[in-house]
């Protein structure tokens, strides 16, 4: 009899560049969600908020359903503020959170309503000595959502899915590109971030 390998235990990054398509639908009937796959036509991201949309607690997992991030929207905030946290199972981790999404004010935010863009502040590594931050932002019709770091270079965008013959899918399927070298869990729990701030899921 073949051994069966599972394909997604691997590292969750890659030394090249890696494009997923985004299914903006639960693979659960009557569901709120999302799922997404890999070059080869497999699941490897999925969420599933049930009978909820937009909610204020999400749960990012893997093909199994084994949980990877738990994202909360923290009460009180006027501009919206959610945080992410890394499981190593089935529970996760409530001291320190793994990254953090505010969005930006201040004149980028004035400048993003005039140019029908909205602007986000990502810090991640909250947990480690040295975080990192990224821009998450709205960008042109073309790219519906770029996360950029603190230089201007390309982690990630998701833009709409266009078939090898040119032609543009629907809403609900996209592209994600995320570059070498970069996570690609948590590249797609900023994006469910980003779908929920857009009430998309």
């Amino acid at each position: 009899m073949a051994k069966v390998h599972p394909h997604l235990f691997a590292s969750s990054t890659s030394p090249k560049q890696e494009v997923f398509t985004l299914w903006m639908k639960s693979l659960i009937l009557g569901s709120n969600g999302c799922a997404a796959f890999d070059s080869n036509g497999q699941i490897i991201y999925r969420v599933d908020n049930y009978d909820q949309k937009c909610s204020n607690l999400v749960h990012v997992m893997d093909f199994t359903g084994k949980l990877l991030f738990t994202i909360v929207k923290k009460k009180f905030s006027v501009l919206g503020l959610w945080e992410g946290y890394r499981s190593t199972g089935e529970a996760f981790n409530k001291e320190k959170p793994g990254f953090r999404v505010r969005k930006l004010m201040g004149i980028r935010m004035i400048l993003g309503i005039f140019r029908g863009r909205s602007y986000y502040n990502v810090v991640v590594r909250l947990n480690k000595n040295q975080p990192c931050e990224y821009i998450m932002e709205n960008h042109i019709s073309k790219v519906l959502c770029r996360i950029s770091d603190n230089i201007g270079g390309l982690v990630a965008e998701v833009k709409r899915k266009i078939t090898t013959s040119g032609v543009v899918l629907g809403e609900d399927v996209l592209t994600m590109v995320v570059e070498p070298h970069i996570d690609h869990s948590l590249i797609m729990a900023l994006v469910v971030v980003f779908g929920l701030t857009h009430h998309r899921l």
